[in-house]
């Protein structure tokens, strides 16, 4: 088996940590290979998206990020059916977004938002 090396902030490694420790892997290579895993199955239900869809996606971000979600929800305004914004706490927002359209749309959007460096988590769920 290859050998990557990666570099990681110390707060993910800890966070690492501690879903090692909870969910009982054997090592941080088992936790990653398992996180990987994860990636590709959400890529490939991303890519199998096609013709008409409705979904859901749900991101969570820092209350001073929030240009990233009014620039992607403008760009994507065609599928975006309803758009709700919560402050979670003092610092953290939610925001859901309810979309109705082409499914290459719903995975383009979900993807922008994943490359985004200012948005902490996606989440698509096709219903």
């Amino acid at each position: 088996m290859p050998i990557v090396s990666v570099s990681l902030p110390d707060q993910m490694v800890q966070a690492m940590d501690e879903i090692q420790g909870s969910v009982g892997f054997a090592g941080r290579s088992e936790l990653v290979r398992a996180a990987i895993r994860l990636l590709l199955d959400d890529t490939r239900e991303k890519n199998a998206l096609r013709g008409p869809t409705s979904a859901v996606i749900v991101v969570s971000h820092d209350k001073d990020d929030e240009e990233p979600v009014t620039r992607l929800k403008h760009r994507f305004e065609d599928i975006v059916k309803t758009h709700v914004h919560c402050k979670v706490s003092h610092e953290d927002c939610v925001e859901v977004f309810v979309l109705a359209g082409d499914g290459g749309q719903v995975a383009n959007m979900t993807k922008e938002f994943q490359k985004e460096k200012k948005i902490r988590s996606v989440k698509l769920l096709p219903t």
